[in-house]
């Protein structure tokens, strides 16, 4: 998956957050499903692994590292950047932007095919 797309499905998880965030405030009892977006990204993003059955605990935590760790490096600078940018916006006081204004924003400037 290129960054792109990563950027682009990170903005999607810290959307839907933020619509889930407004619909319990308007609605405490409201029903609200956590976590579709999130499991659809690491459904695609995180590798299968197969373990050989002899090996150590060491050897487990080697091969889980490696294969993990990229992807998880890829999401997690996508979600650190988005925030990034909303701190910043908050940060500087801003009452013109809202924060649904600053992902789409960030969405927008991937579609495009941006990779930074």
């Amino acid at each position: 998956m290129e960054q792109r797309e990563i950027m682009q499905r990170g903005v999607g998880i810290l959307t839907e957050a933020l619509e889930m965030r407004r619909r319990l405030r308007a609605d405490p009892t409201a029903d609200v499903t956590a976590g579709s977006a999130v499991a659809g990204l690491l459904e695609e993003m995180l590798p299968r692994i197969q373990l050989p059955s002899d090996a150590s605990a060491r050897e487990v935590a080697e091969i889980v590292t490696a294969k993990l760790g990229p992807a998880i490096v890829q999401i997690t600078s996508a979600l650190t950047f988005a925030f990034v940018q909303l701190a910043e916006v908050h940060d500087e006081g801003r009452t013109d932007v809202s924060s649904a204004d600053v992902l789409r924003s960030i969405s927008l400037h991937y579609e495009g095919g941006a990779e930074s």
